[in-house]
């Protein structure tokens, strides 16, 4: 069961991540350039916005990404450890969203999720909830001093999202 609490663990953190940092600028591993790059040229018609799990799990599906993933063994530490991944990109981590992957097959998927701009629906749904919070408050002069402890807060939390899936990639990523 230790596989399984890390492997929520790591969501809750890449999560958090995507959800305080625009998506775009993260860098998730050393190799994000190389993972990216052999993803698209193995599938390139891979609808990524929202998975359809068979284009992961069939035996068909399996036969093209084995040779993908193994690409990386040695490359990727724990290439294959089990790691969960979000079906649909604009929602969190849910029963009904989540499947189990290898964790090559969730960088693959999830570089490209950043870089084509489809995480950017859960950067940008946070922020305008946080917004609109925000701007139910009071008076002028308290929405500006809640809009700048918004701003502080989010430096701060940019700050503890990455010092998390820094320590993390030493043990989970």
């Amino acid at each position: 069961m230790a596989w399984a609490m890390r492997a929520m663990q790591h969501a809750e953190i890449y999560y958090k991540l995507i959800s305080s940092v625009d998506p775009q600028f993260l860098k998730l591993t050393k190799v994000d350039d190389q993972i990216y790059s052999e993803f698209r040229e193995n599938f390139k018609n891979l609808r990524i916005d929202i998975l359809d799990p068979e284009e992961l799990k069939s035996e068909s599906a399996k036969e093209k990404w084995r040779p993908f993933c193994l690409k990386f063994d040695g490359i990727v530490e724990d290439f294959n450890y089990g790691t969960l991944l979000r079906l649909n990109c604009s929602q969190g981590y849910t029963e009904e969203n989540t499947i189990f992957a290898p964790r090559i097959q969730f960088f693959a998927i999830e570089i490209a999720r950043n870089r084509e701009g489809y995480n950017k629906a859960v950067y940008t749904g946070i922020k305008d909830k946080e917004e609109k919070e925000a701007s139910n408050g009071g008076d002028k002069g308290a929405n500006s001093r809640e809009e700048e402890k918004g701003a502080n807060r989010e430096g701060e939390k940019e700050k503890e999202a990455y010092k998390e899936i820094n320590k993390s990639s030493e043990t989970t990523m």
